[in-house]
């Protein structure tokens, strides 16, 4: 608990323009609003609401990603030819020169997006023409459409096993010389000895001697002996380098299909009892991923080494690999205990991203973005390898990985091209069967702008005609839960069920971690997915907007809702 008296330091200071963003590890980045090419008072109110957004972030990639999309906005305003003075000189003039620039790329709707969020901050923008345009909805990016074919994942596979397979065959050399040194196996004053006693030198340091020569320069001391001083004949001997690291990476992603962020928070895999079994380890792998939200972060996956071909065998290949470096890691640092750990060339050049763990002396965790885009380069592969590799590995497994069956079928699996061309036979069929289900689960009634007085009010909408309901009770009268109302085509819903709806989107997404998850599927699932149909429809910025209007009335009928308190 905080002591007495501690107050959270607010991330804008009164009369500053400098917003201060905390990470999830307790890090501080801060983002000068000087610097926007517009008027001071439009850089102050641009600092307030990207400075109220920031309380809903944990990370300082998110927080990047607003301010590439404020630095575009600012040189957009300041590039007309009567730039605004602060927000409220906004037009919807404005603003759709502004959409028609960025909306036909899959970047310029992230960044429409994320303007029309922090704009929606400023009170003075809540209503009115201004405001209307702002909650148009943005179509959702277009998602990567491309796993890789056979051929290019047996020559990526190809690459990534070679050059791991090498580090891994080094460093188990290395480390039986090493402990037949210890032991005492080796004889004393021998080749061997003398290099098990720089690999001894090494594991407790992490490099290996070095000796500063009289003109300056730093040498290895051993190198002879070491036959040479290249990373592999001297540091490298017990450590991965950062691109074998990222080769294990690729064959983890292909094997498990695990997100490049997984590995930067992966701790050290626990083995798990074998009932009868004395040839075959279980591993329990705990894998991290913070977009699935609170409460959903960690899952923990049993995967069995019952041989060569096993997917367990690469798990027991990866901690033997990194073996030295989580000895090390645990030595300089107590208490680090993470799988993906490699040695850096330049301890004093490590990654400074401080959303990923940091390094410690000459050990770096996890695989960055960058890593994964050199690997790739220095392999003459093109971009990097692990969304594809991922992507690849969903489609092969033809289930969920770490993520929902909505996801796996609208990111994963119908917009892969692969997937496409494969199914082209029976791809008509299949799509309206598709179409007949997805029918079931999304909003088919009508949007309008206003009520009905025509029409009947229900918990969730206005029907339009009670007596057609496709759940009729015995009696002619409506039989079916209220939830089902958004099923209804004669469903009719005006911006006064929107906040109930976004309140009712919230709650159903609060039971989800809540309940086991078949309970919830069997529940709440179709409800889910049919909100949040609607709320696409509606737009996101509008939806978010109708969630802070909810009233106490509102919030009633939904726990009633929830209850089952207003079933038939």
């Amino acid at each position: 608990m905080p002591p007495v008296g501690h107050r959270v330091e607010p991330p804008l200071a009164p009369e500053s323009l400098v917003v201060t963003v905390i990470n999830q590890a307790g890090h501080r980045r801060t983002f000068d609003f000087s610097c926007l090419p517009v008027a001071e008072p439009m850089r102050r109110s641009l600092a307030a609401s990207f400075a109220a957004q920031s309380r809903r972030w944990n990370t300082h990639g998110t927080a990047l990603s607003y301010w590439d999309g404020l630095l575009t906005f600012a040189r957009f305003l300041s590039g007309l030819e009567h730039p605004p003075q602060d927000l409220d000189g906004l037009t919807v003039a404005m603003l759709k020169r502004w959409r028609a620039r960025h909306i036909a790329t899959s970047t310029g709707k992230y960044t429409l997006g994320k303007i029309a969020t922090l704009l929606h901050r400023d009170p003075r923008l809540d209503s009115g023409p201004v405001a209307e345009e702002l909650a148009r909805r943005v179509p959702r990016p277009d998602p990567s459409r491309r796993s890789y074919g056979e051929e290019e994942r047996e020559q990526l596979l190809l690459v990534a096993r070679r050059q791991f397979r090498s580090a891994w065959m080094r460093i188990r050399e290395n480390t039986q010389l090493l402990e037949r040194g210890r032991a005492g196996e080796v004889a004393e004053g021998s080749r061997e000895w003398r290099i098990s006693q720089v690999l001894d030198h090494l594991a407790h340091t992490g490099d290996v001697p070095r000796t500063v020569t009289p003109g300056g320069y730093t040498i290895v001391t051993n190198h002879r002996i070491l036959d040479g001083s290249t990373a592999e004949r001297t540091w490298g001997r017990l450590f991965l380098t950062r691109a074998e690291l990222t080769a294990l990476g690729v064959l983890l992603t292909d094997r498990f299909g695990w997100n490049l962020s997984a590995y930067d928070r992966m701790p050290t895999p626990t083995t798990a009892p074998s009932a009868g079994e004395s040839t075959t380890v279980t591993y329990q792998v705990q894998v991290e991923k913070r977009r699935a939200g609170a409460g959903r972060w960690f899952s923990t996956e049993n995967v069995t080494d019952s041989g060569a071909d096993s997917p367990g065998r690469l798990i027991t290949q990866a901690l033997e690999a990194t073996a030295h470096g989580r000895a090390l890691a645990a030595q300089l640092a107590p208490g680090t205990d993470l799988l993906m750990t490699a040695r850096t060339r330049r301890a004093d050049l490590a990654a400074r991203d401080l959303d990923r763990p940091l390094s410690v002396g000459p050990l770096i965790f996890g695989i960055s973005r960058d890593d994964a885009k050199v690997w790739a380069r220095w392999h003459n592969l093109g971009g990097s390898p692990f969304q594809r590799t991922r992507r690849t590995t969903v489609t092969r497994e033809a289930r969920p990985l770490q993520h929902t069956q909505g996801t796996h079928e609208s990111v994963y699996v119908l917009p892969d091209e692969h997937i496409q061309h494969a199914s082209q036979a029976v791809f008509e069929h299949g799509a309206l069967e598709a179409l007949e289900q997805a029918r079931t689960i999304v909003f088919t009634g009508s949007l309008t702008e206003k009520p009905d007085p025509g029409h009947h009010k229900t918990a969730t909408a206005d029907c339009a005609d009670p007596s057609t309901s496709p759940w009729p009770a015995p009696d002619g009268s409506r039989g079916a839960d209220f939830l089902l109302c958004l099923a209804c085509r004669n469903a009719h819903v005006h911006p006064g069920h929107h906040a109930r709806l976004a309140h009712l989107h919230q709650q159903l997404h609060s039971l989800r971690s809540a309940l086991p998850d078949r309970t919830w599927n069997a529940r709440w699932r179709e409800h889910l997915l049919r909100l949040e149909d609607l709320r696409d429809k509606i737009g996101p910025a509008a939806w978010a907007a109708a969630l802070e209007r909810a009233s106490d009335t509102d919030r009633t009928l939904v726990r009633l809702l929830l209850n089952g308190d207003l079933a038939p």
